[in-house]
C-alpha cells in the first residue's frame, strides 16, 4: 500500500522540544535484507522490540510501498494498523514483539538524495541523517532508539562492492549473476547512522594499529580515476586516529573504517558508523586538481567525521534539538586538529571569518535561532552555522575557561558516563562540570537563546595612580520569540601593551591583579562590571577577546591609531588580523581615513612575511562586500559598498608600489619544506599578482599567463586565471578554453571553472544563463549548482540585481527535486529586508510569489521565516 503525501498538511506541522517523550518501544536488534534491482529495491526487516513506556507502537515511514507486516509471526491485515504518509501505528502490541516488514522503494528515481538513492548509474548510497532511514523501511526513526544492526545487501554482480556498517561476517552467491554480503555492527546505534553502498568502485587500502593494539583495515572507495586523489585523505584519517588517542584518549572500536566518495551528496560528509559517505569535494585532494584551501578542508572534514565516532556515534543525541551537542563539539575538535596542520593563528582567523560571514548575519536576521532550537518544522533547515559554528564557540569558551587539563578531565567524565547513550546538552555540561570541578551550568544560557551579544568595553588610564580600568557592558537585541534574554558568561581573554614600547604587561601575577583575571582571561557574567589593573606604569593599549575568546560583537573605544598599534605589536596573530578588520570596517563603513591603515600595513608586512607568510596573506584580507553588507541594518546599497571597497583596494595597490612585484618575484613556494609554508607563499604570491594588476602594470597579465602555464598546482593556476578573467585580459578566452580542455573530466576542477566565471565582478544575467545552459551544468549534482550559485553570490551587487531571480527559480525547481538544497540556496536572500528601495520591495515581491508556489516543508519554512521580519 502506497499512500500519497499531502505536503500542505506536512508544512504546517511544528515540532517542539517541550513535547519530547521517550518512545513506547525500543529495538534490541534489527535484521535488514536489502535487495537491489534495476527498477525497484525490496527491503525486508526484522525488529526485536521491547516496550519501555505506555502507548501504541509507532513506526515512521515515508514514500514506502508496504507489502506485508507481521508481529510475532502473525500476519496483520489493513484493519489492524493505521497507515498515513508519515507513520504506521499499531495498537494493542505485545510488550515483547518481533515485527517483520517487507516494503518496496525506488532509489533509482529518488532525486532528493535522502534514504537509499542511485547517485550514478553504477552507484547506490544512503543518506539517513536526520530522517532518511524512514525512506528505507518502517522504523522508530529517531536518535534515542539505539539498536544492533545486521545487514544483508544483495545486488547484481555488475555492482561488485556491497558495503554496510560494522564488520563483514559473510559473503557469497545469490543465484544467477547476483551476490550478497552480510555485515554486523556490534555497537548499538540510531538509524540515522545506518549506511549501505552498492556500486562499482575502486578502493585504496591501508591499516592502522590503535593504542589498544586493534588492527584496523582502512579503505577509501572512489571511482578508479580518483583513487590517486585519495592518499591525502588516507593520511589525514591516520593522523586523526592518532590525534584523538593523544588528545582525548579515544581509540577506534571496529575492525574496519570505510569511506565512500560520491558527487551526488547534499552534505559535505556523513559519519555513519564505520562507513562514512563523503561528498567528493571533501575526500578527493591533489595539488594538481584541487586548491590548497580544498586540501585543508579535506583533512578537516576527514577528521570531523572520524571524531564523530565518539562525539556523535558512541554518544549520540537524545533528539534532534540536541544537534549542536554532537556537531558543535565535533567542529571544535576538528578545528583544534586543524591548528596542528597549519599556522594556529591562521586556522583561528579562517574559523572566525566563517563565523562572522555566515553565523553573525544569521543571528541578526529572520532565521535567527538558539544553538539548541526549541521548535522546528523541518529539521534539515537547522543544519546551520548557528548549530555548527556557534555551537563550536560555546565549547571553545568552556575549554578556554577550564584550560587543557581540566577540560580533558571533563571530557573523560563525559565518555565514562554516557558511552552508548543518547543524551542532551545538559548531560554534556554536567559531565564537564563534574570532571573539571568548575560549575559551567551558566553556559546553558548560550545554548538556549538566539542572537549575538554586544560587548561594550571602555578603558580608562589614571597616570597619577598608575591604574587602568576596564568597564564592560553586555546586551542583546530584543527578540519577539524570546522575550526574557539573559546575560551570558563571556570569557574575555585580554592583554595590555605598553603604548610607548610595545611590550606586553604581565597579567599572570595573582598578587598584582585581584580582579578576577586568571591566566589572561576574565569571566564577565553580569550585565555590567568593571575591573582594575594596578602598577601600570605607562598608558596601555588593551587587546580584548584574544583568539576570539567569545562569539560577541565587541565595541571598544579604540582610536584608529591604537588599532594600527595592535596590527604592529600584538603578539597574537589572530588579534593582529582582528585589529586590521576593525580598522578596515571603520574605513569602509564609517568613512575613516585609510592612511593610518596603509602606513601600519607597510611597516608590518616585511616582518610578518619573513615569519609567517600564511599569516601575512591574511593581513591583506579586506572584509568582503557580503560581510560589510551584513553590518548594515537598513537602506543597504550594495553598489556603494562595492565602490568604497574597490577604492580602498586601489589605494592599497598604489601604496605597495614596487614592493608588490618585488615580493611576487622573490617568493618561491617550491623552496618550502612544509605544505603549510608553501601554501602561505602561494597565497601571498596570488595576492601580490592581483595588486600588480590593480596598479595597471602592463606586465601583470604576462606574469599571470606565465604563472598559469607553468603552474604545477591548482592554487597557482586559479590565482592566475582570476587575475586574467576578472580583469578581462586579452588571454581570458584562451586560458578558459585551455583549462576546460584539461579538466573537463575532473568534476571538482571543472566546478572551479564554473565558479570563476560566475564570480566575475562584472558578470551579467547572460553570464549565468550561459553557465547554467552549459552541457556540463547538472541540476542533479549539488556541487555543480553550488559552484555557479556560490560564484554569483561572491558579488552582492550581482546577487541583489539579476541574481535574485536565479535563486528564486532554483528554489522553485528544487522544491520538488531536492528541497534540502533548494532551501539552503534560498537563504542567500535572507537579509533582503535591509536593502534600500526599490530593491527591497522587488525582492519581497519575488519571495511572496515564491511562497505561493512551493510545497516542501524545507523551502516553505525558509521562505515563511524570511518574510516574517
Amino acid at each position: 500500500m502506497n499512500i500519497a503525501a499531502n505536503p500542505i498538511v506536512e508544512a504546517q506541522q511544528t515540532v517542539y522540544l517541550k513535547d519530547y517523550q521517550k518512545p513506547s518501544y525500543v529495538v534490541d536488534s534489527i535484521d535488514l535484507n536489502i535487495q537491489v534491482y534495476d527498477d525497484h529495491t525490496q527491503v525486508d526487516s526484522k525488529l526485536v522490540m521491547q516496550r519501555q513506556a505506555a502507548g501504541d507502537l509507532v513506526l515512521l515511514g515515508r514514500d514506502l510501498e508496504l507489502k506485508s507486516i507481521s508481529i510475532n509471526g502473525k500476519q496483520l491485515t489493513e484493519s489492524e494498523y493505521q497507515l498515513d504518509t508519515e507513520q504506521l501505528v499499531i495498537s494493542n502490541t505485545p510488550d515483547a514483539a518481533i515485527v517483520e516488514i517487507s516494503v518496496l522503494i525506488h532509489p533509482e528515481s529518488n532525486t532528493q538524495l535522502e534514504g537509499l538513492y542511485q547517485a550514478a548509474g553504477n552507484l547506490f548510497v544512503t543518506q539517513n541523517e536526520p530522517e532518511g532511514f524512514r525512506k528505507i523501511t518502517f522504523y522508530p526513526d529517531r536518535p534515542d532508539v539505539l539498536s544492533v544492526f545486521t545487514t544483508r545487501v544483495e545486488a547484481d554482480k555488475k555492482y561488485p562492492v556491497l558495503l554496510a556498517n560494522g564488520n563483514l561476517i559473510e559473503a557469497g552467491e545469490a543465484g544467477e549473476s547476483r551476490h550478497y554480503t552480510i555485515w554486523q555492527d556490534p555497537t548499538k546505534k540510531p538509524s540515522y547512522l545506518f549506511a549501505c553502498v552498492i556500486g562499482d568502485l575502486a578502493v585504496l587500502k591501508d591499516r592502522y594499529t590503535t593504542s589498544e593494539g586493534r588492527d584496523v583495515a582502512l579503505e577509501i572507495y572512489a571511482e578508479e580515476k580518483d583513487i590517486p586523489k585519495c592518499h591525502i585523505a588516507m593520511e589525514a584519517l591516520k593522523h586523526s586516529m592518532r590525534w584523538d588517542e593523544e588528545h582525548y584518549g579515544r581509540p577506534y572500536d571496529l575492525d574496519n573504517y570505510m569511506i565512500v566518495a560520491t558527487s551526488a551528496f547534499n552534505m559535505g560528509a556523513m559519519e555513519n558508523k564505520g562507513l562514512n559517505i563523503f561528498n567528493t569535494s571533501c575526500v578527493l585532494a591533489d595539488e594538481e586538481y584541487t586548491t590548497d584551501a580544498a586540501i585543508m578542508r579535506v583533512q578537516s572534514v576527514i577528521a570531523h567525521e572520524y571524531f564523530h565516532n565518539w562525539t556523535g556515534n558512541r554518544i549520540t543525541c537524545r533528539d534532534w534539538f540536541q544537534l549542536c551537542l554532537k556537531e558543535g563539539l565535533t567542529v571544535f575538535r576538528d578545528q583544534s586538529f586543524s591548528e596542528d596542520l597549519q599556522s594556529a593563528a591562521v586556522q583561528r582567523i579562517d574559523d572566525v571569518a566563517v563565523l562572522k560571514a555566515h553565523q553573525f548575519p544569521e543571528d541578526a536576521g529572520p532565521l535567527s535561532h538558539p544553538p539548541r532550537p526549541d521548535h522546528f518544522v523541518e529539521i534539515n533547515n537547522f543544519y546551520t552555522a548557528t548549530v555548527y559554528e556557534k555551537g563550536a564557540e560555546i565549547n571553545r569558551m568552556m575549554a578556554t575557561l577550564l584550560g587543557k587539563e581540566k577540560f580533558r578531565k571533563g571530557t573523560d567524565e563525559y565518555f565514562k558516563r554516557h558511552d552508548g547513550q543518547a543524551v542532551t546538552v545538559e548531560d554534556w555540561v554536567a559531565a564537564l562540570t563534574a570532571g573539571s570541578g568548575v560549575d559551567l551550568s551558566a553556559f546553558l544560557i548560550w545554548y538556549n537563546q538566539p542572537g549575538t551579544p554586544k560587548l561594550e568595553a571602555k578603558g580608562e588610564y589614571d597616570a597619577a595612580n598608575q591604574t587602568y580600568r576596564l568597564s564592560f557592558k553586555q546586551s542583546l537585541k530584543a527578540h519577539a520569540k524570546y522575550p526574557n534574554l539573559k546575560a551570558v558568561p563571556i570569557p574575555v581573554a585580554l592583554a595590555l601593551f605598553n603604548a610607548k614600547t610595545g611590550e606586553q604587561y604581565a597579567l599572570h601575577s595573582d598578587a598584582l591583579f585581584e580582579n578576577g583575571v586568571k591566566d589572561g582571561v576574565y569571566l564577565f557574567d553580569q550585565n555590567e562590571a568593571t575591573i582594575e589593573f594596578t602598577g601600570i606604569t605607562e598608558k596601555p593599549v588593551a587587546s580584548l577577546l584574544r583568539n576570539f575568546s567569545a562569539p560577541v560583537n565587541l565595541e571598544f573605544n579604540y582610536s584608529d591609531e591604537e588599532l594600527a598599534f595592535l596590527l604592529q605589536y600584538e603578539t597574537n596573530g589572530f588579534n593582529q588580523w582582528q585589529a586590521t578588520q576593525t580598522l578596515l570596517e571603520r574605513i569602509l563603513l564609517n568613512g575613516h581615513d585609510a592612511q593610518v591603515y596603509l602606513n601600519a600595513i607597510q611597516q608590518t608586512l616585511p616582518f610578518v612575511i619573513a615569519k609567517d607568510p600564511l599569516l601575512a596573506s591574511r593581513l591583506f584580507d579586506v572584509p568582503t562586500e557580503g560581510y560589510l553588507g551584513s553590518r548594515i541594518d537598513q537602506d543597504y546599497n550594495p553598489a556603494v559598498i562595492n565602490e568604497a571597497r574597490e577604492a580602498l583596494l586601489n589605494q592599497l595597490a598604489k601604496v605597495l608600489g614596487g614592493f608588490a612585484k618585488e615580493t611576487y618575484l622573490s617568493l618561491d613556494p617550491d623552496s618550502q619544506n612544509e605544505f603549510s609554508q608553501a601554501m602561505g607563499v602561494r597565497a601571498l604570491r596570488n595576492i601580490m599578482l592581483s595588486f600588480i594588476a590593480r596598479q595597471g602594470d602592463e606586465e601583470a597579465f604576462n606574469l599571470a599567463n606565465t604563472q598559469y602555464k607553468n603552474a604545477e598546482n591548482m592554487s597557482e593556476r586559479l590565482g592566475a586565471i582570476k587575475v586574467l578573467v576578472w580583469n578581462d585580459a586579452p588571454q581570458t578566452k584562451d586560458v578558459l578554453q585551455d583549462f576546460y580542455n584539461h579538466f573537463k573530466d575532473e568534476a571538482l576542477s571543472l566546478d572551479q571553472w564554473f565558479m570563476i566565471q560566475a564570480a566575475h565582478p562584472k558578470a551579467t544575467a547572460e553570464t549565468i544563463q550561459y553557465l547554467t545552459s552549459h552541457a556540463d551544468y547538472d541540476l542533479g549534482v549539488p556541487n555543480r549548482i553550488r559552484a555557479v550559485s556560490g560564484g554569483l553570490n561572491a558579488n552582492p551587487v550581482n546577487t541583489w540585481s539579476f541574481g535574485v531571480q536565479h535563486f528564486v527559480d532554483l528554489a522553485k525547481y528544487l522544491d520538488e527535486k531536492n528541497p534540502i538544497v533548494g532551501s539552503r540556496l534560498l537563504q542567500v536572500l535572507t537579509r533582503w529586508y535591509t536593502l534600500a528601495e526599490p530593491q527591497r520591495g522587488e525582492v519581497k515581491a519575488a519571495l511572496e510569489s515564491l511562497k505561493a508556489q512551493v510545497k516542501s516543508k524545507n523551502v516553505s519554512e525558509t521562505v515563511n521565516s524570511m518574510l516574517s521580519i
